[in-house]
């Protein structure tokens, strides 16, 4: 997605997923420095944004962790993944009608699951890697992003931070009485205003809940589409540099 990937990595299971790791003292996730934790979207492979490890400049001995999603999709488009299934038919018909879809009156079926497949993840982590959250930022992309909104809300893990791109306020009705528990948690939230994936205005009453909520939201609004932009990047470094305290 962002350019050609970094061959040094480690690759293993955890809790049932599949993970690659880069970074650390030795390029492959060694040593016990700070973790950046990322999810891919909705039909991406699962290395789709390993090489942010390159493009993003952290300090040394940063580790990267990229979870894969436990689904495989037969989309005709290489070794697709997702978290959930999507209903496509649904999204064409909203396109179609010019409805602007409301994903926070929603409960995607396969949430629930995709929720406990991640705190499993993240109970297991700490047993095969030293890993210490309160210097890990955890985040994805899209569905990434919503799965890891969604998951920060179903723990008390302290997170260093939290990283949401393209994704938006999902499930209210389960969302809305947690928001508060994680008041202080800084986050970081980017949206483009041409996104015809994930509308801007679901992105816009994610950022409106968490800053209610008391949540230190870093928001960016950018004139794109369903993407992570450079300038998006740029700000992305400088928010985790921050949360980690390197």
């Amino acid at each position: 997605m962002i350019g050609e990937k970094r061959k040094s990595l480690r690759e293993f299971v955890l809790g049932g997923l599949k993970v690659r790791l880069v970074g650390g003292s030795d390029g492959h996730g060694g040593g016990d420095g700070p973790t950046v934790m990322l999810l891919h979207g909705f039909g991406a492979p699962g290395d789709d944004l390993v090489p942010l490890a390159d493009v993003i400049d952290l300090p040394r001995g940063t580790r990267w962790l990229f979870p894969e999603a436990p689904l495989s999709l037969n989309m005709g488009l290489g070794d697709s993944r997702a978290w959930w299934i999507v209903d496509f038919a649904r999204i064409q018909a909203d396109r179609e009608a010019g409805r602007i879809r409301d994903l926070s009156v929603e409960i995607p079926q396969g949430l629930a699951l995709a929720r406990e497949r991640i705190l499993t993840f993240l109970r297991e982590l700490p047993r095969q890697l030293q890993i210490d959250y309160t210097r890990t930022v955890i985040g994805g992309f899209s569905q990434g992003a919503m799965l890891t909104c969604d998951a920060v809300l179903h723990t008390d893990y302290p997170f260093a931070g939290l990283v949401q791109l393209s994704g938006n306020l999902l499930a209210r009705e389960v969302w809305s009485p947690l928001i508060a528990t994680r008041a202080g948690l800084p986050v970081f939230l980017s949206h483009g205003t041409r996104d015809d994936i994930l509308p801007h205005i679901g992105a816009e009453r994610l950022r409106d809940a968490l800053n209610q909520a008391g949540l230190a939201v870093e928001w960016h609004s950018f004139r794109g589409g369903h993407e992570i932009p450079e300038a998006v990047l740029r700000r992305l470094r400088t928010f985790i540099i921050k949360a980690l305290g390197a």
